[in-house]
């Protein structure tokens, strides 16, 4: 038996192709996914590793940003008393914050936030262990810089020339001293960095004589967790010690977290696609078995037993898939060195190490295309096993009968109602209820997969007449074919039904977000500009005071981010300028004034008035400052506004914070300017901030493409990553199609021979397969729409204004595109069709 079903595999090539490349593409898919997770975890972890190996204990300092001495980080004198300590071989202050080049045509270099800028420490030797200089060397002076080589090539920067940095304040020209080389995270997570000299950088990020982090290295032979006791008294309260090796071991379990995170995301992929395939393996072994009826039986008559027809099948199954995991996995190594590559195209710089082939991703690979294979071919090799030996006398191909639907709609249609029943309840429930809905989609899924075969017929059948009297004949004849078996015809338009239930589902998500984005800003923001870091960082307060100088101003108000303590609870607070935020945000009032900031009084919106019992009038005890050093003062509820999603739940006037915080924390200013968004009004901001390549101006339109930017790619990535199962959707319509030309060989001769013109035998093919794809696609894009909405009404409190939208183009999109997967899956069998020989097909048994 094992040779027969060798000798059926060979002889069968053709027909299980599509097969061995369903099972390669979602093996490729798992195989990719862990061995490109596992090799970008190795190399991360090699470089982490690396960049502790000489760090026997790192310091590193939380930093007030209020500006006080108390918190301002590690002093000289600390320094020094570290260095003291016996094991130590040498310790390095470092100070690091945000920095941004510019090019030569003063945009950006990196992506802004990972764009850093450090301290220059050269030990005695005058060479700083981090940074392995490859042309000139590191700044002496304050006007010198260094730069990591990635940035000064993307530059086109040598040593010697002026070069444009920004930091959180005004853009200065620095004498490029150097360039270097680096194992620091922010360069190879493609952002830049740039190295000043220890009193500028002191200067810039803290005070003069301080520093944030210290690297403490050993004597050959002294203990780091004895050097680790005895640095740990000398530090200020506000620091943390580690030695080297738990700092890496520290960063190794982060990256293996992301990692995992990343790696079940696109698992979750590769479990869909492996998920459609199994309807294109379950419907090619069918169709197998359903032809070779005569063979079976003979085989059966000739003494072999249901076990031994059953492992026949079985073992068939078996070649295809082992074969499958191999080729499978191959392509996943290329996939995985390809994602490798890709990474660099967002800008991310992966450590150099080698491919690693753990051997959980071999037999993960191996044994998921050997069960699904196996899994899906067993239901057509348990049928294959009843053929009972008397078929063999008859010609006719073993069809499923109408009445073995009955049990598979029963089950499908309890499993629809349960399924829709368990989203409608989760939609109910709010927040609480996605689990809900996750368990009811799953089994509505199922359940209509089940059910597809019996609403073949009623769906299809509205289209018949259609068919009928556009094409005529061809259109008859494809409407009656598409129904003829129901159950191949519901398998193939159920891997279809899955990947545009998916699809259309983050389509309508995706639609209804970006309206609730544009609806918040056009409903909130009355500003011409929003200025904020490219990085996404903290503004300095000279911004703030450029942009108030600048030509055609009449609103500019910082969103200053501050917090205050009222009756022992935190609330963010937003620092507003008095008189002009009402100007540039659309504040609704629920009662009192805004003009009472100017009072000094506070604004609270509503859903915080409501859950604290706040109304205005009411003062308030509120404290300011950090623990040991905290000041109050009474504040008086001067208004209460609906709320805004761009300012915390209190607006306080700038003043009011003013002495409690020396260095204000600044993430965006938003200017309105006389005649609105112009581009002299956008260039006259661009000069008052000194053409800063580290700021951003952006104009409403702007900020709604910025956040709906973030939700088409997200749409773009899931799009991507469902590519996979509707390809193996596609391969399973060319494979139905083939299939059904081959057993309906004989009836196609009679049809040419009765004439029926080869134009005609090929249009009646690519009509039957436009029908199955549409149907699928239907199917799939009303069950889609249906879990948004309920997806959406889990969210609907969390985003105001949410209205639930329908693409309609993209869902036109995708009927159409149905269509044409339908016309290219159709070539080849159409073709084949086409060219069948008459006489040779009537006599086709």
């Amino acid at each position: 038996m094992f040779r027969t079903a060798l000798r059926n595999v060979l002889a069968h090539k053709a027909r299980l192709l599509m097969t061995v490349l369903a099972v390669m593409l979602g093996v490729a898919f798992v195989s990719g996914t862990l061995v490109f997770t596992d090799t970008l975890g190795n190399a991360y972890r090699n470089q982490s590793a690396k960049s502790y190996d000489n760090v026997a204990v790192a310091v590193t300092t939380y930093i007030d940003q209020t500006g006080s001495e108390k918190d301002a980080g590690i002093d000289e004198k600390t320094l020094e008393k570290i260095r003291g300590v016996d094991g130590v071989a040498g310790a390095t202050g470092r100070v690091s914050g945000f920095a941004g080049v510019a090019d030569q045509d003063g945009k950006l270099i990196g992506n802004g936030w990972s764009n850093t800028g450090a301290n220059f420490a050269p030990g005695k030797d005058g060479k700083d262990a981090a940074y392995t200089f490859t042309d000139g060397d590191g700044p002496r002076e304050d006007r010198e810089i260094a730069l990591d080589k990635d940035s000064a090539d993307k530059g086109g920067y040598k040593v010697g020339d002026t070069v444009r940095v920004a930091t959180n304040g005004p853009v200065k020209e620095y004498t490029l001293a150097g360039v270097f080389t680096t194992e620091d995270g922010a360069v190879n997570a493609g952002g830049s960095l740039v190295l000043f000299d220890t009193d500028v950088a002191q200067k810039l990020y803290l005070q003069p004589g301080y520093f944030s982090d210290v690297t403490v290295t050993a004597e050959p032979g002294a203990s780091d967790t004895r050097i680790l006791t005895a640095v740990e008294p000398l530090l200020p309260k506000d620091s943390e010690a580690q030695t080297g090796k738990e700092l890496a071991d520290d960063q190794a379990r982060q990256i293996e977290s992301g990692l995992s995170n990343m790696n079940t995301m696109l698992l979750a992929f590769a479990a869909i696609a492996l998920f459609v395939g199994v309807f294109l393996i379950a419907n090619t072994f069918t169709m197998l078995v359903a032809q070779r009826t005569k063979e079976l039986a003979l085989l059966r008559a000739v003494g072999a037993s249901r076990r031994q027809v059953k492992r026949s099948v079985i073992l068939e199954a078996l070649v295809v898939g082992a074969v499958a995991s191999v080729v499978g996995f191959l392509l996943g190594l290329g996939l995985a060195t390809g994602l490798r590559s890709a990474m660099s195209t967002f800008g991310a710089k992966v450590p150099a190490g080698p491919l690693v082939v753990s051997p959980t991703a071999v037999a993960a690979a191996l044994a998921v295309g050997v069960l699904i294979t196996v899994l899906a071919a067993w239901l057509p090799a348990r049928r294959a096993a009843k053929i009972p030996p008397v078929a063999a006398m008859s010609s006719v191909h073993a069809v499923a009968t109408t009445k073995s639907l009955v049990l598979r709609n029963t089950i499908g249609g309890v499993l629809t109602l349960l399924g829709a029943a368990a989203i409608v309840a989760g939609a109910a429930a709010g927040s609480d209820g996605r689990m809900i809905i996750g368990g009811g989609a799953f089994l509505a899924l199922v359940g209509v997969i089940v059910l597809i075969p019996l609403l073949s017929r009623p769906v299809i059948a509205l289209v018949r007449p259609l068919l009928k009297g556009v094409f005529g004949v061809s259109g008859k004849l494809a409407g009656q074919n598409a129904v003829r078996n129901p159950r191949r015809t519901g398998a193939t338009a159920s891997a279809l039904a899955i990947g545009l239930t998916l699809v259309t589902g983050i389509s309508v998500l995706g639609a209804t977000m970006g309206r609730a984005v544009d609806q918040m800003t056009t409903d909130n923001i009355r500003a011409d500009y929003m200025v904020s870091m490219a990085g996404g960082g903290a503004l300095d307060k000279s911004a703030l005071d450029a942009i108030e100088k600048a030509k055609g101003i009449s609103a500019v108000s910082p969103q200053q981010a501050s917090s205050m303590e009222i009756k022992g609870e935190w609330h963010s607070a937003s620092a507003v300028t008095p008189g002009d935020v009402e100007k540039v945000f659309d504040l609704e009032m629920v009662s009192g004034s805004l003009a009472t900031l100017g009072k000094g009084q506070i604004a609270v919106d509503d859903d915080t008035a409501e859950s604290n019992g706040w109304k205005t009038g009411d003062t308030l005890p509120a404290e300011f400052g950090q623990e040991g050093r905290k000041e109050s003062r009474n504040l008086t509820v001067g208004a209460v506004y609906k709320g805004n999603e761009f300012l915390s739940p209190i607006l306080v006037a700038t003043d009011v914070v003013a002495p409690y915080e020396p260095k204000p924390y600044i993430p965006e200013i938003w200017v309105k300017m006389d005649g609105g968004a112009t581009e002299a009004n956008e260039q006259a901001l661009v000069d008052a901030l000194g053409d800063n390549p580290a700021m951003s101006i952006m104009d409403q339109q702007d900020i709604r493409n910025m956040f709906g930017g973030f939700i088409n790619t997200a749409l773009n990535i899931m799009y991507g990553l469902l590519a996979m199962a509707l390809i193996i959707a596609v391969l399973g319509v060319i494979n139905t199609l083939a299939m059904s030309v081959f057993e309906r060989q004989q009836e196609i001769g009679m049809l040419r021979a009765i004439g029926l013109d080869r134009g005609k035998v090929k249009r009646m093919i690519r009509l039957e397969a436009v029908v199955i794809s549409v149907f699928g696609a239907v199917i799939g894009i009303g069950l889609g729409s249906f879990l948004a909405w309920a997806i959406g009404e889990t969210i609907r409190k969390e985003i105001p204004g949410y209205v639930l939208v329908m693409p309609w183009d993209r869902i036109g999109i995708f009927l159409l595109l149905a269509g044409v997967v339908g016309v290219l899956a159709a070539l080849w069998p159409a073709r084949s069709a086409a060219k069948l020989n008459m006489l040779t097909a009537i006599k086709t048994e």
